[in-house]
């Protein structure tokens, strides 16, 4: 699988949050909840969706827990906070490094690439995981459950 390391620039995200488990999850709930919302934001950059998640310092990916607390949202970039719809928050993605990896096929398939990043990729670089939010970037070939469909997933990583 190949990947890339890229700098990535501060972004401004405008969306919803949801406390969820990865043996609880959520995700469909949240994006059912912000997709019909999501027209309501102003000063939208791209047509790219964000699925981030924010995992705090217990969360340990070297002994998996599926009931371990995270957050996720489900976001838009933005160029400002200037305007957020009721119901919706701004969240400020800071500047980093990450691995980014392309997902080809089925959402409902990405623990396949997980694996591989966590258990293959990274302890075989030069990066460690730095404790940053995680994301994914939905653009124009994503399509969901579609075999065909395609998504980054943003990896926060730090030299060894």
């Amino acid at each position: 699988m190949l990947s890339r390391i890229e700098t990535l620039s501060e972004k401004k995200l405008v969306g919803k949050r949801m406390k969820m488990t990865f043996a609880n999850n959520k995700t469909r709930e949240l994006w059912q909840i912000f997709m019909p919302q999501r027209k309501k934001i102003m000063n939208v950059l791209t047509t790219d969706l964000f699925s981030l998640q924010n995992y705090d310092n217990s969360f340990d990916f070297k002994n998996f827990n599926p009931d371990a607390v995270f957050e996720k949202w489900a976001a838009v970039e933005v160029a400002d906070f200037n305007s957020i719809p009721d119901g919706m928050e701004s969240y400020l993605l800071t500047s980093g490094l990450y691995a980014v990896f392309i997902h080809k096929g089925a959402a409902n398939e990405g623990a396949k690439t997980f694996q591989y990043i966590f258990g293959t990729w990274l302890p075989a670089s030069d990066y460690l995981l730095d404790n940053r939010p995680h994301f994914e970037v939905l653009g124009g070939k994503y399509k969901n459950d579609d075999p065909s469909s395609e998504e980054e997933i943003w990896i926060p990583i730090k030299r060894k």
